[in-house]
């Protein structure tokens, strides 16, 4: 990357190095004079365009940064929500944490839209970008991995020497840098920097580790920018005994915000896996021949330990897919035996590594992730606490226990909201018939200011919503025949060009198997590859179907005529008998609620408007929703679903859609 002509440096210290600015200077400026009819950024870019929704979402920004308020905003497709809060941001004063959905909106703001700034701002931009340490290499493991023998396969020692010869010129230690390394690499797991063997300041890089310089830029930086995960990681242990990675901040701006809710849970929770428990064997033993204090009582614990861990998860429900834990007591009482048999001797693990002779500090890790499993084990198996609801899932080979927080808006409001001066939440789709308080009870924000954006887009010129008038329910037997005989007509009219989204594997595959030997367009399948791999092929395929589920709903991002009908099967109704809405369920009716209206409708509002969103792009797209779920136009409950829509063309008949497409 070039800025102002200096080929090659590190991207932050670029930031760093343009023309001081005097503090009156920079107090002068303010976000009208970058956002406005002739202003800076339509000086600066020869392609700008005035969007008076920029400004007073910008204006907005600002304001709440400066009188320490909350703020959510709506921001409609195509409003420049990006620059509107990264310019305020820059321009107040404060360190501020910019928190996206996905790693890769984190790389577009660092990589672009922060250089595009810096390029005409005669101040540096102190910003710096963070990622989970799973991102990062380690560089004490790269070193031992040339000596030990922790290598497997021929395709792990080609993917290693990738790593060593990028280790020696990498500033950052960000996977992301190297594009010929695999995505699916075994190796780079074995050498990345995740805390569980991590050795911390007794590491002999510690001073060049790739997790110390990117915390030192944290702590040097005005702006931050992080993902939702690394965010809730960190607060959920800001309390406890270490300290988090971010450092203190007076301000959060969280990008694409309707996923917070999610992720908090995720990280306020507890887990454990039948995998950790085998992955800290395998280290254990790997360790204990790397540094020589194995012995014939140590393989036996870690023989035990495996046994003891197949017992105790093998006991749980074989089928795939996520259950509750109704009758804790009960079942509690049915495993005793082998959940005891587990707990002795991960404290015999625990007590080996103590004894170890003259312990190195590579053991101490270990120690500390047996006593980690060992407490989050008797969360899961021992605790009554109501708050949570207790769940587990089997995925292949895999069996996952979860204790995720029933209701996160307490935990939020005391850990977040009461504590930072300012939270700023932004997204295309946050508002439910016109308003937050479905989110604002769900996040656990209380008085914020709030400002709803439209879309710079003509939505009722640009896109045609269509629901077919005489389709089966959706949850009747009948619905795939039916339902695929409408996709194929839809998919003629369009030549192809679409997203097929369905709100289950198994209907996606239904429709699948009916339809893509019936028409005569190229068709992709979610699943038969990286979901990456498969949106760059849609795009270089003319006239491409694809046939997807939820990843494909959101931060998925397809201009021009190359997308031109997403096709939505069903209202996206959360799974009812899953262990999470169950509860949340259960919480809302006994405190008087209707958890259909109060949680339920809301949820598929918001995310319907997710996978909508994917069509129009920018002003020159044109394309038809369609929605086969005719039940949004018979059940009281669709006008919610239209009030929280744009404002498309609507139709029910296919004869519309036909002329919509010159067809």
């Amino acid at each position: 990357m070039v800025i102002s002509g200096r080929a090659h440096w590190p991207l932050y210290w670029l930031l760093r190095m343009s023309l001081s600015e005097t503090k009156a200077e920079t107090n002068a400026l303010t976000a009208r004079h970058f956002f406005k009819r002739r202003g800076l950024l339509s000086e600066w870019h020869p392609q700008y365009e005035f969007r008076p929704g920029q400004l007073e979402m910008a204006e907005a920004v600002e304001a709440a940064l400066a009188e320490r308020r909350h703020l959510i905003v709506e921001a409609g497709t195509g409003t420049g929500k990006t620059l509107a809060y990264l310019v305020p941001a820059l321009l107040s004063g404060k360190r501020v944490v910019v928190s996206t959905g996905t790693k890769n909106l984190q790389e577009q703001l660092f990589f672009k839209d922060v250089p595009f700034l810096q390029q005409h701002m005669n101040r540096p931009l102190r910003v710096c970008y963070m990622k989970g340490r799973g991102n990062y290499a380690c560089r004490q493991k790269i070193y031992d991995a040339e000596k030990e023998p922790i290598l497997t396969g021929l395709e792990e020692i080609a993917d290693y020497q990738i790593i060593q010869e990028w280790e020696k010129e990498t500033k950052v230690g960000d996977r992301a840098e190297i594009k010929t390394l695999p995505s699916a690499s075994t190796a780079w797991g074995k050498v990345d920097a995740r805390r569980e063997l991590c050795s911390g300041q007794k590491c002999a890089q510690f001073e060049r580790c790739f997790i110390t310089l990117m915390q030192q830029k944290a702590r040097e930086s005005d702006i931050i920018i992080v993902n939702h995960h690394l965010f809730f990681a960190d607060l959920a242990v800001k309390d406890k005994e270490f300290e988090g990675v971010i450092p203190d901040y007076q301000a959060v701006i969280f990008d694409e915000a309707h996923e917070m809710e999610t992720v908090a849970g995720e990280y306020f929770g507890a887990s454990v896996s039948n995998h950790q428990l085998y992955d800290l064997r395998r280290d254990i033993a790997a360790m204990a021949r790397r540094k020589n204090f194995g012995t014939q009582e140590l393989d036996r614990v870690m023989m035990t330990l495996d046994e003891c861990t197949e017992r105790f998860f093998s006991a749980f429900p074989g089928q795939e897919g996520r259950c509750g834990v109704p009758n804790r007591v009960e079942f509690r009482e049915s495993r005793e035996m082998v959940y005891v048999d587990l707990l002795r001797v991960l404290e015999l693990t625990g007590t080996h590594l103590q004894l170890v002779k003259g312990a190195t500090d590579e053991v101490i890790p270990l120690f500390r992730r047996v006593e980690e499993l060992s407490q989050t084990l008797k969360f899961w198996m021992e605790s009554d606490d109501s708050d949570f609801v207790y769940w587990m899932e089997r995925r292949g080979r895999g069996v996952y226990l979860e204790a995720t927080p029933i209701d996160v808006s307490s935990l939020l409001h005391e850990k977040l909201f009461e504590k930072v001066d300012t939270v700023v939440m932004t997204s295309a789709t946050l508002a439910v018939s016109g308003g937050f308080d479905y989110l604002k009870g769900r996040l656990g924000v209380r008085s914020p200011r709030t400002l709803i954006v439209p879309g710079l887009f003509d939505y009722p010129a640009q896109t045609l919503l269509y629901v077919p008038r005489d389709l089966p329910d959706p949850r009747t037997p009948a619905f795939t025949e039916k339902g695929s005989e409408e996709v194929i007509r839809l998919l003629e009219y369009s030549r192809g060009r679409a997203f097929v989204l369905f709100t289950s594997y198994q209907q996606m595959r239904a429709f699948h198997d009916r339809i893509s030997m019936k028409i005569e367009f190229p068709v992709l399948l979610q699943g038969t590859g990286p979901n990456n791999a498969l949106l760059d092929e849609f795009r270089r395929t003319p006239h491409c179907v694809l046939f997807a589920t939820a990843s494909f709903w959101q931060g998925v991002d397809v201009p021009g005529e190359q997308l031109s009908c997403v096709i939505i099967d069903r209202l996206p109704f959360a799974v009812p008998s899953d262990p999470v809405v169950e509860s949340r369920v259960r919480v809302i009716r006994e405190a008087g609620g209707n958890p259909f209206f109060d949680y339920q409708v809301p949820e598929a509002a918001l995310t319907l408007k997710q996978g909508f969103g994917r069509l129009i792009r920018s002003r020159s797209d044109r394309g038809v929703l369609a929605l086969l779920d005719n039940r949004i136009t018979r059940q009281r409950y669709g006008q919610i679903f239209f009030d929280s829509l744009p404002d498309y063309g609507f139709t029910m008949e296919p004869g519309d859609v036909a002329r919509f497409f010159d067809v």
